[in-house]
């Protein structure tokens, strides 16, 4: 029974879940009039959900408005609509719309719309006085309540028969906006007034104009007054006076300034007049101004002043501009039509002008010092005015000019340049300096006291001298220099070494170097060097020729080596030679000596050899009759026994055949002198061994060798041998 319960249960719970299935098919916003209306209008936003059910059921909606991304509106219903209601939309409704529906457990939204409420909210204007006076600040606040930033806001100062002065402010976080306007001079009744301007998708939309806001100025100050007496017209020598006055409301802080011209004459604070006076020239006339000022208000009033002339300037006139010294000269000063005045001559100067006479001519003898500008003055009623300058210029004749060259020495290297220089040591300047090379005309300069001449164009036979003239504004004309005649130094080129002998030389014999150049101004300085570690000087002379040689009397084996020459001249240059190499060997007579030494001694050898071989001879005569065959019998039968010491055994074998042998190339050696039969005698050592070992025991036997040379050149040698042997009996 409880399972069949159970089951019921299962079934109607899966038919119950089965009715209550759902699904979003969209979600939509709209707006009712449309999406832009007017502003103040009414304004509806409506979201829609369009949703498919299995069955037909009840399902709660939440839904939520959003504008920009921000929340406006939210409700619950069960109905697929919901409606937000603005009953008056402002331009700060403006914007991106956009709604959410969550239903169980799902949730939709819409796509964005946008709205625009066109037209802008009134602003408002206020003032923060009603009454300033010039000079004064108005300040302004015009807001926008309604509004939301940014905003741009326009200021209007609106003045009776002129363009109202306008400006605007960007405000990016704030509906209103403060400004400020100066009250100028001549300000009496103003009005202002401000207006909105927003940004909507890249279009500015204007708001309609505020109230207008009167404000009224009153005058700090009145307009100053301007005289002059005794009038406008006035002569020179005339006291004028000048009066500027007016009336203030308060008297602090206010001043007056007096001009001629922007040139402030005088000024006053804290007073309501002011006072000018002067004795007229000609330089007072023009435009006077009298200007009033108290804080930022200023008024001003003008007049025009003309002084008239009492008498013209005065005329300066010299009897000649430019003289000699020692000259004499006249100033004269003069007034066109007027001639009583009281006249002076003066001298300017950088310290004051210089008072010569106070009288209308001047005559004096003049000197150089006498040069300069000159002026007089006259003087009528107190008016004193001033000539034009007059310059005068005294000149001293110039001196005889020199010409020198600038490095000092009248000479100059091939291929440089070459400066001169004319100096004329008295004369006034300006001098007019001209240089000539031969009769051509090089150069003109006008200087002081100098001039400087460069000539680049310097050639090898150049023969011609230079000269210059000096000349100033003296009557005494040109005056020329001596002429100045140049040499020209050629630099050396390919210097040369040679010797003679060349390459090699005797030892003790004299050499002769000769070191040449193929071109070069004397003198010419030779210097010969041999090289070494440290080069040393050999010889060295200066010569006005084109070469030099240097005899060494006497060379010797440390004089071998390589040599080069060296040679220079003005042109300070140093030119070295390609180098020789020479080397010193023996003398013919050195050679001849060696040569004799080497012969004596070989000869004296070669007697003293014969001596001793002839002496050898005589003293054993009689023993070269024994036959070498009977003797090499005599040795070969015979024992010979020599007693062993320490185990050394020694054979005289090999000292004999040694002793032949050095005998045999000294036969060899002889010349075709010794062709006849010689005997040579040789001691031998000979060691006999006991055959039981004995003691060893020395003796000494001669044995004869006889060497026999034929005629025919045949050479027989017998060689006795004695061999010792342990064996041998």
């Amino acid at each position: 029974m409880y399972l069949a319960l159970l089951v019921i249960f299962l079934q109607c719970s899966e038919l119950y879940t089965q009715e209550r299935v759902f699904t979003f098919n969209t979600v939509e916003i709209k707006v009712q009039p449309s999406v832009k209306v007017k502003n103040g209008a009414p304004l509806s936003i409506v979201c829609h959900a369009d949703i498919s059910k299995s069955t037909d059921f009840q399902l709660k909606h939440n839904f939520t408005i959003f504008k920009d991304g921000k929340f406006v509106f939210m409700t619950v219903s069960d109905k697929g609509d919901a409606q937000y209601e603005i009953p008056m939309a402002r331009s700060s409704d403006t914007g991106e719309y956009e709604c959410t529906v969550e239903a169980g457990g799902k949730t939709k939204s819409s796509s964005s719309l946008h709205v625009w409420v066109t037209g802008m909210t009134k602003p408002i204007l206020t003032a923060e006085k009603k009454e300033v006076l010039e000079g004064e600040l108005v300040k302004l606040r015009c807001e926008l309540p309604e509004e939301v930033p940014p905003l741009y806001f326009f200021f209007r100062k609106i003045k009776m028969n002129s363009t109202p002065k306008e400006k605007h402010v960007f405000e990016p976080y704030r509906n209103f906006s403060v400004v400020e306007f100066s009250v100028e001079e001549g300000d009496n009744i103003l009005q202002f007034d401000c207006f909105g301007r927003r940004n909507v998708k890249l279009e500015f939309e204007s708001s309609e104009h505020s109230n207008k806001t009167l404000v009224t100025v009153r005058e700090p100050f009145i307009k100053p007054t301007l005289h002059a007496k005794p009038s406008s017209n006035i002569t020179e020598g005339d006291r004028i006076q000048f009066e500027c006055s007016t009336v203030v409301a308060r008297m602090r802080d206010i001043e007056i300034i007096l001009q001629r011209n922007k040139t402030i004459l005088k000024s006053v604070r804290d007073e309501k007049l002011l006072k000018y006076s002067a004795v007229a020239t000609l330089e007072d006339s023009g435009e006077y101004l009298c200007k009033v000022e108290q804080g930022r208000a200023s008024k001003t009033t003008k007049m025009n002043v003309v002084v008239s002339e009492l008498f013209p300037k005065p005329i300066l006139s010299a009897s000649v501009r430019e003289l000699d010294e020692n000259k004499e000269l006249t100033l004269s000063c003069s007034i066109s039509g007027f001639r009583k005045a009281n006249f002076s001559i003066l001298r300017k100067n950088s310290n004051g002008d210089i008072s010569l006479k106070n009288s209308r001519n001047l005559t004096m003898r003049a000197n150089v010092n006498d040069t300069g500008s000159y002026i007089c003055k006259a003087e009528v009623k107190g008016i004193v005015k001033e000539s034009k300058p007059v310059r005068i210029n005294v000149y001293a004749p110039v001196s005889k000019p020199t010409l020198s060259v600038v490095s000092g020495l009248p000479e100059v290297v091939l291929g440089k340049p070459l400066r001169l220089i004319c100096r004329s040591v008295m004369g006034t300047p300006p001098v007019t300096f001209t240089f000539y090379k031969g009769n051509e005309v090089k150069k003109i300069v006008i200087n002081d006291t100098y001039a400087t001449f460069l000539d680049e164009n310097i050639r090898q036979n150049d023969k011609i001298g230079y000269r210059c003239d000096a000349r100033n504004n003296h009557s005494s004309g040109v005056k020329t220099s001596n002429i100045l005649n140049i040499t020209v130094i050629v630099p050396i080129k390919d210097v040369s070494l040679g010797s003679i002998p060349h390459g090699e030389v005797e030892d003790g014999s004299e050499t002769a170097f000769l070191c040449s150049v193929k071109e070069g101004s004397w003198p010419i300085h030779f210097r010969i060097f041999r090289k070494t570690d440290h080069d040393v000087l050999l010889f060295e002379k200066s010569e006005n020729a084109d070469r030099v040689m240097w005899h060494k009397e006497k060379m010797n084996r440390q004089d071998t080596g390589t040599y080069y020459c060296l040679a220079s001249n003005r042109a300070n240059v140093n030119v070295k030679s390609h180098p020789i190499t020479i080397s010193v060997i023996l003398a013919a007579w050195q050679k001849g000596v060696i040569a004799a030494f080497v012969i004596i001694i070989a000869g004296a050898v070669i007697l003293t050899l014969w001596c001793f071989l002839c002496k050898k001879k005589k003293a054993k005569g009689p023993s070269m009759e024994m036959s070498s065959s009977a003797l090499a019998t005599k040795l070969t039968s015979e024992k010979l026994t020599r007693p062993h010491n320490d185990g050394d055994y020694y054979s005289g074998s090999g000292y004999i055949e040694d002793s032949e042998n050095h005998m045999k190339s000294t036969d060899e050696s002889k010349g075709p002198d010794l062709e006849s039969a010689e005997v040579e005698y040789t001691e031998v050592e000979v060691s006999t061994l006991d055959p039981h070992r004995a003691p060893v025991q020395k003796g000494t036997e001669t044995v004869y060798s006889e060497i026999r040379k034929a005629n025919n050149d045949s050479v027989e040698n017998r060689h006795s041998r004695i061999q010792g042997h342990p064996d041998a009996t």
